[in-house]
């Protein structure tokens, strides 16, 4: 991986597959039939790297299922690799899920591993006190990525639009470099990018994840073929998720060094970068697939992000919801 916590690169990556169609989606199917290992692609972000404990702590084989964990530097290639069928599931957020399914993916969320709390933020220049003040302003982020969402978001709730501003596209380490070299007025960016950038004297984050609660969260997503043809093996999966999360609170130390090793970072550097991650425990899991009126119900949150991609202009139809979430698997852990 070319950066440590080298995150979701993309928000909007399934924008990239309007012009998937049948053939294309089922070109590469699982091979050598229904005892093959499950395919199942990860990337760089906390609520991801408890995958390399399951695999290391053998709690795939425990569970009874037998999984081929593959890693990603670039999230985008997990998605692509996903809606190409070469891979059964993927880790990835809910808002790049909903854009796959408007390009045409047939995709089931089977899973929450976590919502961010904070790891990702709009950080801006001394004098820049309210969003307000960013109208007219120079304001970087990765076009596409979960920040620039999350900078629509802020934008949005104090009145303005991506008009009111400047934007200037540069991939997330450029963005946190400019800001911090002071030719950009603010940047959205994510952990370990916020420590770059934050360290532009008298510089101060506007808002972040923490401030939209549900807005940006994480899953476990499988091609809703796999699912369809496989309920019991998906089930082993998430029951393992489950396990997993129960090895990390009975072995604190010993699954830290593991998932520290996987990010490429120091165990106390993950440390501080864990905690702007909330890992849902099974009750939460349960509780977010049900109907409710705020972004931490899942029901709730796709039809919000599906209106707000198609107002701006980043979805032209809407997607189809219908059968994305699929809370049977979480519903019947033990």
């Amino acid at each position: 991986m070319t950066t440590p916590m080298s995150r979701r690169s993309r928000f909007l990556t399934g924008l990239l597959l309007l012009g998937l169609s049948a053939t294309g989606l089922t070109a590469c199917q699982k091979p050598g039939g229904s005892d093959a290992p499950v395919r199942i692609g990860y990337s760089a972000w906390p609520g991801w790297f408890p995958l390399q404990v399951s695999e290391e702590k053998g709690l795939f084989k425990q569970t009874g299922v037998p999984v081929t964990l593959q890693w990603f530097d670039g999230y985008l290639d997990s998605i692509n690799a996903l809606n190409a069928g070469q891979l059964d599931c993927n880790s990835q957020t809910l808002g790049d899920t909903i854009s796959s399914v408007a390009g045409g993916a047939a995709l089931q969320v089977v899973l929450t591993n976590d919502y961010s709390t904070g790891n990702d933020q709009i950080i801006a220049a001394p004098g820049i006190k309210t969003v307000a003040d960013l109208k007219g302003k120079k304001v970087a982020a990765e076009e596409g990525t979960v920040d620039h969402y999350l900078l629509l978001l802020g934008l949005k709730k104090a009145g303005l639009s991506a008009k009111d501003i400047s934007f200037v596209p540069l991939e997330t380490g450029a963005a946190a470099a400019a800001f911090a070299a002071g030719k950009v007025d603010a940047v959205g960016v994510f952990a370990p990018f916020t420590t770059q950038a934050l360290k532009r004297p008298g510089s101060t984050t506007l808002f972040s994840s923490k401030d939209f609660p549900g807005a940006i969260s994480d899953h476990l997503v499988c091609r809703a073929d796999f699912v369809s043809k496989n309920p019991e093996t998906v089930q082993k999966l998430v029951d393992a998720w489950f396990a997993t999360l129960k090895t990390i609170k009975a072995e604190p130390a010993a699954t830290l060094a593991i998932m520290a090793k996987r990010a490429a970072v120091s165990e106390a550097d993950y440390k501080a970068y864990d905690a702007g991650t909330t890992i849902l425990t099974l009750d939460q899991n349960k509780q977010v697939f049900k109907p409710g009126t705020t972004m931490q119900s899942l029901p709730y949150a796709a039809q919000q992000i599906s209106g707000f991609l198609q107002e701006v202009g980043l979805a032209q139809t809407p997607p189809k919801l219908e059968g994305l979430l699929q809370p049977q698997f979480v519903n019947a852990v033990q």
